[in-house]
């Protein structure tokens, strides 16, 4: 059975408003001027440390950022769902991967908790055999850590499986672990998709389930 690997921000969410808002909230909080949605765009991928980090800059210190991480953290989780939805197309995508045919995994950099309660405020939860964040590892992608475990876990073999992410560290994440990559140009970091290059980049979710065939032979 082929494993299906997908990342959650940029590829099966738009979760780009909410982000905004909670990285604006917290530097409010802190008396700090608010930055635009590109900007904090530019920060996602790498996990909630790395966003904080960025937005709050090179000089603030240690309890600063324990701060502004915690206060982050407690922000976004209540306002999680309030503008985040699935990208058109994947509900659909979804419903025709799932099933006896394939195992259907999420590997994400965001907060597993956070993660798993957007999956089930979706309706998502049970499309998927796991779902591992950020902090589910000693180490987040693009460690491979994540996709040998799931390797384990469903028993697959390394060429059937595929990681399909939106940017360069989902990409990466798979070449570290040996597997094939599928890159999505709808979410946010398409120009990272060919560094290092994906097996196959698509551009639209009606491509999905026809592209993930095509990228396992």
């Amino acid at each position: 059975m082929p494993l299906l690997i997908f990342d959650l921000d940029g590829t099966l969410i738009d979760s780009s408003r909410d982000l905004v808002i909670s990285t604006n909230a917290m530097l409010r909080h802190l008396g700090r001027p608010e930055v635009d949605e590109k900007t904090v765009n530019s920060y996602v991928g790498d996990g909630a440390p790395k966003l904080v980090r960025r937005a709050l800059g090179d000089e603030a210190n240690d309890a600063e950022f324990d701060a502004a991480y915690a206060f982050f953290i407690r922000y976004y989780r209540a306002h999680s769902l309030e503008n985040t939805n699935l990208y058109p197309g994947i509900r659909e995508a979804l419903d025709e991967l799932r099933g006896p045919e394939n195992v259907l995994a999420v590997l994400t950099n965001k907060p597993v908790k956070i993660s798993c309660d957007i999956l089930a405020g979706l309706k998502l939860a049970n499309y998927f055999f796991r779902v591992y964040g950020g902090d589910s590892f000693p180490s987040k992608k693009p460690d491979p850590v994540g996709i040998e475990t799931l390797l384990r876990e469903a028993n697959v073999p390394r060429e059937s499986a595929v990681m399909i992410g939106d940017s360069s560290v989902d990409i990466s994440t798979a070449k570290n672990a040996g597997v094939r990559a599928l890159g999505v140009s709808w979410g946010l970091k398409p120009d990272s998709l060919n560094d290092p290059p994906a097996d196959l980049i698509i551009h639209e979710s009606r491509q999905l389930v026809e592209s993930l065939r095509v990228v396992r032979q």
